[in-house]
């Protein structure tokens, strides 16, 4: 072992190799036999195309790679996803550039069935409806100037008929599901102030022979009900997944006007809708659900008799499950664990054995050794309340620091901020590790999968909850792990970026030396003005209603806290950023430059609300890590 200084050690993971295999996997969904889903690409300057794969076949590309430049993703709430459906081979995709829907029969090029609107008609989570001849899905309808109206559309699968609306009035909708009759639809909706995580409602309604609904009624949810992914059993029973009762996401079943727990636990079955397509159980057979759940820091897989209600977990090596489905003796999902990066994962239920569809990232022995593992820590926060997180100490078989040193360590802020940071095994936190940086991703209080409570602890207090918690992690590894106190780093995008911001302008003694800001929020005011519908209100219960709760707002916003600034900060920002509009990063810059303090900004054309492209997502990783060298870890650190 080489005896070298934290910071100071050589790494295979160079920003060019987590660049090339930063092959984002999403939309997984099964047609037959086959198996299809999207991926993201940099070297494809970020686009989404679509694929499948038949048994004991190779992948193929399934949406044309050429001049056309087809990119399978829809802008519906901005954060997309249900960007398409196949039955029978042919496919039905939302195309990126002017969010038409596209039909591509198998061997044919796509061809347009809405209307040319230029992006001002959005369509995603559909559903075909063989019957009619028709897709039903969420429209979202651009056309008039400050206004933007959310509904349930049929679209003529053909292109023939003008869409027509189904269900209106509501502010959002999502996961329509056909019943296998075809006779009686399932959808969710809610409306402003409300986010999808703290209260949705369950609607059915009957499909009369013009197509239209008839009779809707609510099923479920409330005032204090969050529901997720409303499905039919092959049946015709109900399935969804609700937080009601004792506060934890479970699966339930409605059976003559009420809904029954098919597996009570204390555990998490559902996810925060941020995209639109996502699931965590498929029905295997009438007989049998396949499902995941979050339980003591990670997912597992298992399998519930909806006869019996008997409830076997699934052992497997995987700690994170994404975009389950099932068919007859298979589970296909996106898995990932702490020394694998998320591949596309096919299951034999009979034998337990898997079969690795598609990698996101292809790793050699030299980066394999060294991968640090995380582990689950909990520690006390304000108030004597406990948060979680994950923690990745230095690692590398090749280097060792001097006896005695202290660890720097970047503390990472998840986006979201009602969201959650994973075990799985990222590139771009190795990139760290194996440097001798250790890396703490805290899942504070408002995260996901610790159940209701602790999810709604962020309930206007964000800015200060998330930052208390950040803070006290920090705090905790220098009493039980050795971090240096004069080295601690923290760093985050979108909602993290405003945590981070806010946890470098503290009204006390600050505990960070540095920081990073990834398309983070600066100005609540600003973003309470100018921000896309979805999230247009999501502030109301983060921080309080606007205007009622204007000085809050100008309180935990860190652009009126500059003179609390003490230490450097480097922002990254995207130049057409709907969700965080650049102005609000340059406003933060301004009022560095002019107090003198050491800074870095880097605007990327072409870019939203995170990187796609290849070129700047290397060079945001290397900007960031040279920042710190510079100003915080001594010069000399190897890239």
């Amino acid at each position: 072992m080489v005896v070298s200084p934290y910071g100071f050690w050589s790494s295979p993971i160079t920003s060019d190799l987590v660049v090339a295999d930063a092959i984002r996997l999403d939309q997984v969904a099964l047609d037959g036999n086959a198996i299809y889903w999207t991926e993201s690409q940099p070297q494809k300057q970020g686009r989404y195309l679509l694929y499948r794969v038949f048994e004991g076949e190779e992948p193929e590309l399934v949406t044309p790679d050429d001049e056309n430049y087809f990119n399978v993703r829809t802008s519906v709430h901005e954060y997309g996803g249900g960007s398409y459906i196949v039955e029978d081979g042919i496919v039905y995709f939302s195309h990126f550039a002017d969010q038409r829907l596209y039909r591509q029969n198998v061997g044919q090029q796509p061809r347009p069935i809405t209307p040319p609107r230029t992006d001002a008609l959005r369509y995603a989570d559909g559903v075909i409806d063989r019957r009619r001849g028709r897709i039903i899905c969420v429209q979202e309808d651009h056309t008039l100037p400050g206004k933007v109206i959310n509904t349930l559309v049929s679209i003529d699968i053909t292109g023939v008929q003008a869409p027509r609306i189904l269900a209106c009035g509501n502010d959002f909708y999502s996961t329509p599901r056909l019943n296998p009759d075809g006779n009686r639809l399932v959808w969710l909706t809610w409306n402003h102030p409300n986010m999808p995580w703290l209260t949705t409602e369950a609607w059915v309604g009957e499909v009369e022979d013009d197509g239209m609904l008839r009779n809707a009624r609510r099923v479920a949810g409330g005032a204090d009900e969050a529901l997720f992914q409303p499905e039919w059993s092959p049946d015709g029973d109900l399935y969804l997944v609700s937080d009601r009762g004792k506060g934890w996401w479970n699966l339930y079943r409605e059976r003559d006007g009420s809904l029954e727990p098919m597996a009570p636990r204390e555990a998490e079955f559902g996810r925060p809708q941020w995209t639109f397509g996502m699931s965590t159980y498929a029905f295997e057979s009438a007989e049998r659900v396949i499902c995941c759940f979050f339980e003591d820091g990670k997912w597992n897989l298992a399998k519930l008799d909806t006869r019996t209600k008997r409830f076997d977990p699934i052992p497997t090596r995987f700690t994170d499950v994404l975009q389950l489905r099932a068919s007859p003796g298979r589970a296909v999902f996106i898995g990932g664990t702490p020394t694998e990066p998320p591949a596309l994962i096919d299951l034999d239920l009979s034998t337990g054995t898997d079969r690795v569809v598609r990698r996101s990232a292809h790793l050699n022995e030299e980066v394999r050794s060294c991968i640090s593992r995380p582990e689950s820590i909990t520690f006390t926060t304000q108030g004597g309340e406990t948060a979680h997180a994950f923690f990745y100490p230095p690692f590398s078989q090749k280097f060792t620091a001097p006896q005695g040193e202290q660890t720097p360590v970047l503390v990472k802020s998840h986006g979201g901020p009602t969201a959650s940071a994973s075990s799985t095994l990222s590139l771009a936190v190795q990139f760290w590790t194996s440097r001798g940086i250790g890396v703490l991703d805290v899942n504070y209080r408002g995260s996901t999968g610790y159940g209701r409570w602790y999810r709604l602890r962020l309930k206007q207090q964000w800015g200060i909850f998330d930052v208390q918690d950040c803070t006290c992690g920090a705090r905790y590894l220098i009493a039980n792990r050795n971090a240096d106190p004069d080295r601690l780093m923290i760093s985050g995008g979108s909602a993290g970026g405003y945590t981070t911001l806010c946890a470098l302008t503290p009204e006390h003694e600050i505990t960070f030396r540095a920081g990073a800001s990834h398309y983070g929020v600066s100005d609540l005011v600003a973003l309470a003005r100018d921000t896309h519908k979805f999230e247009s209100h999501y502030l109301d219960w983060l921080v309080g209603p606007y205007p009622q709760e204007h000085q809050a707002y100008v309180d935990r916003s860190p652009i009126n806290h500059l003179d609390r600034l003490s230490v450097p900060v480097i922002f990254f920002q995207g130049a057409e950023d709907r969700i965080v509009p650049p102005t609000q990063t340059e406003l933060m810059v301004a009022g560095l430059k002019q107090r003198g303090i050491p800074f870095g900004y880097f605007l990327f054309d072409g870019e939203q609300h995170g990187f796609r492209k290849g070129e700047n997502i290397k060079r945001s990783l290397d900007a960031e890590l040279y920042f710190y060298a510079a100003l915080l870890l001594r010069s000399g650190l190897h890239f």
